[in-house]
C-alpha cells in the first residue's frame, strides 16, 4: 500500500487502507459479540406482559422501531450478525444483553462521537447510535421483562433504507464462486474488466454479499496500473491479507446493511481507458463447509466529465519530521513513529500543510484508520483565514472508542455547499493514540495472528503488527 502524507497541489493523494459499513460481525473473536452472547446465557426469559405498567416500554410500541432500524440490518437469520433481532421472538431473550451493549457503546457500531474535543458542525446521515432517551427505553423494556405489548398499541416501523443503487449501469461479479473455510479470517481480491475503452466516471458504487453468512466487508479500487491483475490466478483472483498487491485508488467500501457510495451531486471518480476493478472481500468463516460465494458490485457510470472531480483521499501515515510528523512522547533517536512495547496511552500527532493552489477542497465526508493497536483517533483542520462559520481550529471527525472492526466513513448530513472546506495555507492535524499493552484487546488479537505472546514496539506499516495514523476524506472540487 501506498502511503499518504499530504494532499498534492494537482490532486489528492490517494492510497489505499480504508473499510466502512454499517456493522461489523464476528462469532468467535469480537468480545462485544462475546458480552452479548454471555449476558443472555446470564439472564433469565422475558416474563411476557403480565402486570405491564402504562408507562412500561413495549416490543410493539417502542422497542421494535429501533431495533429494526438500528439492528436488524446484520441481525438477520443467515447474516453476518451471531443472532437474530428482528422480531419480538428472537429479540425479547436478548433484551438485556442489548441494553448492556448499547450502554457500554459496543453496540450499535458507530465510532464517530462528540465529545469535548471533536465537535463537528454537522451530523452524520445514516447515523446508527442511539440517543440517551432511546438507550434508558431499552434498559428499561429489559428491566421489565421484555414484554411484548398488545397488538392494537403496535406503532408502524419505519421501512428498512433502500440499499439498491438506483441508476446502476453496470454488474461485475467474480468468474467463480469462493468457498471460505476454517476459522480465520480470510481476504481475497478479484480484479474485474468493466471493459473501459475510454475514460469513464464513477457516481455510485454498491456491493449485493452473495452468501452473507460470511461476507464481512468489501472494498473497491479502480486499479490503473495493472499489478492486480498480474497477480491474479486463472480464476481471477488471488489471496490480499493487509491490502497486498493493492496498488489503485480506493473508490467504495461496503459491510453488511451499507447504503450505497455515492458521490455528491455533480461529481464523479474519474476511472482510465483499461483499469480493472478489485473487490477485496474479507471473509469470516464461521468454521463450518461453507457455500461457494459471489459477490457482486453495481457501477453507475457516467461518460462526460461532471463539474466536479470526487475522490476518496487518505491523508497522514507521516513518518518523518518532514512529512508532518510532529515530536511527541518516547521518542528516542529525533522525530520518530514508533509505539513502544508496554505503553498504555501513546500518542501520535501529525501536521499535513495543505498546498491546493485556487483549489477549494470540500469535505463530505471523513474517517479514520488505524491498525489494532490504535484506541481513538481525531482529525480537524486549522483554517489560515477563519470565517463566520468556519471556527479556526474545526473538528472533522474523531472515532474516541476505535476498534479496527468497525471502520467506516461517516458522511455529513449537510447540503455540499455547506460542509468543511479545506483551502491552500490550511494545516489538516490528526492525533492518534494507541495502547501497546496486553489489556488492550486489539494487542492480543495480533500477537495471535503472528503467532506472539508478548507486545513489541510498533513501527508504520502495513502488516498485522505494523501501525498507521490516516485520515479519510471523502472530497469534492473542480
Amino acid at each position: 500500500m501506498a502511503r499518504a502524507t499530504g494532499v498534492c497541489a494537482d490532486a489528492p493523494c490517494i492510497t489505499v487502507s480504508f473499510r466502512q459499513g454499517r456493522c461489523r460481525g464476528s462469532t468467535l473473536r469480537h468480545p462485544g459479540f462475546l458480552l452479548l452472547l454471555l449476558l443472555a446465557l446470564a439472564c433469565p426469559s422475558p416474563d411476557g406482559d403480565s402486570a405491564i405498567a402504562g408507562d412500561t416500554p413495549t416490543w410493539r410500541t417502542n422497542v421494535a422501531p429501533v431495533v429494526m432500524q438500528r439492528c436488524a440490518g446484520c441481525h438477520t437469520e443467515g447474516a453476518i450478525g451471531p443472532f437474530p433481532l428482528d422480531s419480538y421472538a428472537s429479540a425479547a431473550p436478548m433484551a438485556a444483553a442489548m441494553a448492556g451493549a448499547v450502554e457500554s457503546g459496543s453496540m450499535p457500531p458507530w465510532g464517530a462521537q462528540t465529545t469535548s474535543e471533536c465537535e463537528p458542525r454537522f451530523g452524520w446521515k445514516d447515523d446508527l447510535s442511539l440517543s440517551e432517551e432511546e438507550k434508558a427505553m431499552l434498559r428499561a423494556w429489559a428491566d421489565a421483562g421484555a414484554p411484548e405489548g398488545d397488538e392494537a398499541d403496535a406503532v408502524e416501523v419505519p421501512e428498512s433504507v433502500d440499499l439498491t443503487l438506483v441508476g446502476a449501469n453496470q454488474r461485475l461479479a467474480p468468474k467463480v464462486g469462493f468457498a471460505a473455510s476454517g476459522n480465520r479470517d480470510q481476504y481475497t481480491c478479484f480484479v474485474m474488466d468493466p471493459e473501459l475503452t475510454t475514460p469513464r466516471w464513477l457516481t455510485g458504487v454498491q456491493v449485493e454479499a452473495g452468501n452473507e453468512a460470511v461476507v464481512h466487508h468489501a472494498l473497491v479500487f479502480a486499479d490503473e496500473s495493472g499489478s492486480a491483475a498480474a497477480l491474479a490466478n486463472a480464476d481471477g483472483y488471488y489471496d490480499c491479507p493487509a491490502n497486498e498487491g493493492l496498488g489503485g485508488s480506493l473508490v467504495a467500501a461496503w459491510a453488511p446493511g451499507a447504503v450505497p457510495n455515492e458521490t455528491p451531486e455533480n461529481s464523479g471518480m474519474a476511472v482510465a481507458a483499461g483499469a480493472r476493478i478489485v473487490m477485496q472481500i474479507h471473509y469470516h468463516p464461521t468454521g463450518e463447509a461453507a457455500d461457494a460465494d459471489i459477490t457482486s458490485l453495481d457501477l453507475r457510470w457516467v461518460d462526460e466529465e461532471p463539474e466536479h472531480a470526487a475522490v476518496l483521499a487518505l491523508v497522514g501515515n507521516a513518518d518523518s519530521e518532514a512529512g508532518g510528523l510532529l515530536a511527541g512522547p518516547n521518542d528516542d533517536a529525533g522525530v520518530e513513529f514508533r509505539i513502544p512495547a508496554g505503553a498504555a496511552d501513546h500518542t501520535e500527532e501529525m501536521a499535513i500543510p495543505i498546498d491546493s493552489g485556487r483549489r477549494t477542497y470540500q469535505v463530505y465526508m471523513a474517517g479514520t484508520h488505524m491498525h489494532y493497536v490504535g484506541t481513538d483517533m481525531r482529525v480537524w483542520v486549522d483554517h489560515k483565514r477563519p470565517t463566520d462559520v468556519e471556527p479556526e481550529s474545526e473538528c472533522l471527525v474523531q472515532t474516541p472508542a476505535w476498534d479496527f472492526d468497525w471502520q467506516r466513513g461517516y458522511t455529513y448530513d449537510a447540503p455540499l455547499a455547506d460542509v468543511p472546506q479545506v483551502r491552500n495555507g490550511d494545516t489538516l492535524r490528526m492525533l492518534c493514540r494507541y495502547n501497546n499493552t496486553l489489556t488492550n484487546p486489539g494487542v492480543q488479537r495480533a500477537l495471535s495472528d503472528a503467532g506472539r505472546s508478548e507486545p513489541e514496539d510498533v513501527y508504520l506499516g502495513e502488516t498485522t503488527l505494523d501501525e498507521m495514523c490516516l485520515a479519510v476524506l471523502g472530497i469534492v472540487y473542480e
